[in-house]
Order: structure tokens, then C-alpha cells, then sequence
């Protein structure tokens, strides 16, 4: 057994570990294929201090972690470790060591930079090909142990005002069961991504009712919507693994039009609202390096934002309800396209076309948590993400002044 000398992808053998990180106390969250905490359970700190499996707890006298690899459950597939301190930021990078039974050293990883933050999601480990692997990751969380674990799913009672101290209250996780993701959740390597299905929006006159179209592919390619449906569409494309995709509407001289979609980001999800053309087919050209899967769509088949709703880069949205304030959670990384973020919106009550009229709401880079204010629906939101997300929406009290 050695020292590991890289951040990705270090195989580890799945043995029963003890995971230490000097100077924090310790914390891991088991994700399934969603990428998120299934429910409370799957949290492991001082305050919850064992995984009904036993396959995660926390060590003698709150010393490190065990994990037995082998134990844990087959829905589980990646296990962040974290290190958080009750005293603000860390001094220097926490040392994340993995031991095993036998007293060897497995790995040892540090972060190149200390986050001067008190909590940090230091490693995660996660399944491959049957073994265990290990990667790096040194992300720091300004709100300490509450802000990171709502990072990957938990809700947390929230005062801002005041630090983390102690055991983090948790409030009820929406709960999964196995590996199937909630509706149009995001699921790394699953391909094609599920199909939602979907429901008119009652009163919802924004786009035709026509049978959805779906092409499938690899590479560059172009395709033609038969039948062709005219007005506003919902144009969905996925992408499988890494790579470039792009897709292109054609113009009546077969040429491209402003594109729909060019993006790096791995397993790439995306829908946009597209105006389609009456007086001939709808045509695409698409440039890819992996597999595809493009479906075209009415409307009324885009999600609706009516509580909480989790997703993964570019998505337009349904709004149908009344003044509300929408919190916005994004947890992507600046590594991948600059870690851009923007969300604009338009009404649709009255129209046929799409509108190019849009109210930008706000424009970011890299994670943040921001609240902007919805007027009543009928809406449709532009959302463009590059990484996964939450939005929240909070009513608001008509009578408020």
C-alpha cells in the first residue's frame, strides 16, 4: 500500500478504513446515483454518529470515520468526507489519511490551498468497476457544516446569524428510494436520461399540443422533425460523458442559425424554448463527440417550479403561481465553463410566439445562494447553469407591505 500523489482516481482497496483528518472533526454523506442524500440517515457527524448499515461511523472517541467498503449498500455510490472545525477556518490544508486494517497507510491526500473556510469537503470515495476509487477535493464552505451538507441535499434549520456550534438540525430530506432519481434529477453516466413524464398545465396556451419527437445518435449529424410541429417547442439534448456537443437550428437556406446549446459540461442536460418555423420543417445540425439523445416537445411538457425542484445545467421552467421570492442554489465549479450562471424570464399569458422581450434576473460565476423576485405566472423561466442546482420557492404574503 502507498501515499497517494494524485487527486483523481486512486483505486483503494475495500477493506474496512479508518479516515482521519488531524485538527477537524469529521463528517461523511453517502449519495446515491443522484448525486444527493437519499434521506437524514445518510449523514454521518457527532450529532448522528453511525449509518443505519454500520458501514459509516464515526471512530473511538470521535476520531476519524470507519468505512467498510464492503458493507455499504449497493444504492450507495460515492461517499464525501468532510472535516469541519467549531473555531472558523483552517490554519492550513487538512491531511486526509485512510489507514488500514493492518495499521498501512492507504492514502494520503492534502489540498494544494487551504480554504480558510470551517468546513471542507476534502475526498470523496465512490465506486468503479467494481472497486472503490478516490479523488480529491478541497472545496471550502463559508457557512460551515450546515452549508455544506445542503450542498448535497440536506435541509438544515438556517440562522444565519449565528455559527455552527453544534449538531445540525435536520428537517425532513426528501427521500429517494434505491437509484431512481426524482423526475428529471440529474444521474452522472446514466444515458439516455430518463423520460419524464409530463401533464398539460391546465389554462396553458404557450405552444402546441403535438406527439413528442425523439432522434438518437452519435457524432455530427443532422435531423429533421417529422411531423413538424410551428410556434414555441420545448428542445431537449443530452449528451453522454465528456466532450462537445452543440446543436444548430437551419434556416430555410440550410444554414445556421443562432445555436441552441454548445457546451463542455460532462453529461451534458439541457432544454431550451425554441420558436419553431410554419412555413417548413424544423431542422437541427448537431456536432458531437459521444452519444445523443434530442427530443422536441410541447410546451406545457418543461418542469414546473412549484416547491423545490433540483436539476443540472440549462433548463426552461414552467411558473404558474402567484408573487413569490426564488432562492437559488447553484453548485457549480469554475473549472467548467467559468461556472456561469443566469436566469431571465418572460410571461407568456396572450402570446403564440416566443417573446424577446426577457427580464435578465441576474448573471453569476462559481457556487452561490441568491433570492430574486417571480411576478404571478403564467411564466416561463430561462435557466443556464453549468452544474447542477436547487430552486426554492418561497411564498409571499400579499398583505406584506
Amino acid at each position: 500500500m502507498g501515499h497517494l500523489v494524485k487527486n483523481k482516481g486512486y483505486w483503494v482497496p475495500s477493506v474496512a478504513l479508518r479516515v482521519r483528518i488531524p485538527g477537524a472533526e469529521a463528517a461523511a454523506l453517502l449519495l446515491d446515483g443522484s448525486g444527493r442524500v437519499r434521506g437524514d440517515a445518510d449523514l454521518v457527524f457527532d450529532g448522528q454518529p453511525s449509518h443505519p448499515s454500520g458501514a459509516v461511523r464515526l471512530g473511538p472517541s470521535d476520531i476519524g470515520l470507519d468505512l467498510d467498503l464492503n458493507e455499504v449498500e449497493p444504492a450507495i455510490e460515492r461517499i464525501v468526507v468532510a472535516g469541519w472545525s467549531r473555531h472558523g477556518g483552517f490554519g492550513e490544508p487538512p491531511v486526509l489519511d485512510a489507514v488500514a486494517p493492518d495499521g498501512s497507510t492507504v492514502l494520503s491526500y492534502a489540498p494544494s490551498e487551504a480554504p480558510d473556510m470551517p468546513a471542507v469537503a476534502v475526498g470523496v470515495f465512490y465506486r468503479e468497476a467494481g472497486g472503490w476509487k478516490f479523488d480529491g477535493v478541497g472545496e471550502g464552505y463559508g457557512a460551515g457544516l450546515a452549508g455544506l451538507v445542503t450542498a448535497y441535499g440536506v435541509e438544515v434549520t438556517e440562522d444565519e446569524r449565528v455559527p455552527v456550534l453544534g449538531p445540525v438540525r435536520l428537517t425532513g430530506v426528501v427521500k429517494v428510494p434505491g437509484q431512481v432519481p426524482a423526475p428529471g434529477g440529474y444521474v452522472p453516466g446514466l444515458f439516455p436520461p430518463l423520460e419524464r413524464p409530463y401533464h398539460l398545465v391546465e389554462g396553458w396556451e404557450f405552444g402546441e399540443v403535438f406527439e413528442p419527437f425523439t432522434a438518437e445518435g452519435h457524432g455530427h449529424q443532422v435531423i429533421t422533425v417529422d411531423p413538424s410541429p410551428s410556434g414555441p417547442v420545448l428542445v431537449e439534448l443530452a449528451h453522454e460523458g465528456e466532450g462537445y456537443v452543440s446543436l444548430f437550428p437551419l434556416n430555410k437556406r440550410n444554414k445556421d442559425e443562432d445555436f441552441l446549446f454548445a457546451s463542455a459540461l460532462p453529461d451534458h442536460r439541457g432544454s431550451k424554448i425554441l420558436q419553431a418555423p410554419s412555413d417548413r420543417p424544423l431542422r437541427f445540425r448537431i456536432t458531437a463527440t459521444g452519444r445523443w439523445v434530442l427530443r422536441v416537445k410541447p410546451v406545457a411538457a418543461a418542469r414546473r417550479i412549484e416547491n423545490v425542484l433540483h436539476g443540472y445545467g440549462a433548463e426552461a421552467l414552467l411558473y404558474t403561481g402567484g408573487v413569490a421570492d426564488l432562492r437559488v442554489d447553484f453548485f457549480g465549479t469554475t473549472e467548467i465553463e467559468g461556472g456561469y450562471a443566469s436566469l431571465s424570464t418572460y410571461e407568456v399569458k396572450g402570446r403564440t410566439s416566443v417573446p424577446s422581450d426577457d427580464r435578465l434576473l441576474f448573471t453569476s460565476n462559481g457556487r452561490m445562494r441568491r433570492s430574486v423576485p417571480l411576478s404571478a405566472g403564467p411564466l416561463v423561466l430561462r435557466y443556464f447553469a453549468a452544474g447542477p442546482w436547487t430552486l426554492t420557492v418561497g411564498e409571499v404574503d400579499p398583505d406584506r407591505s
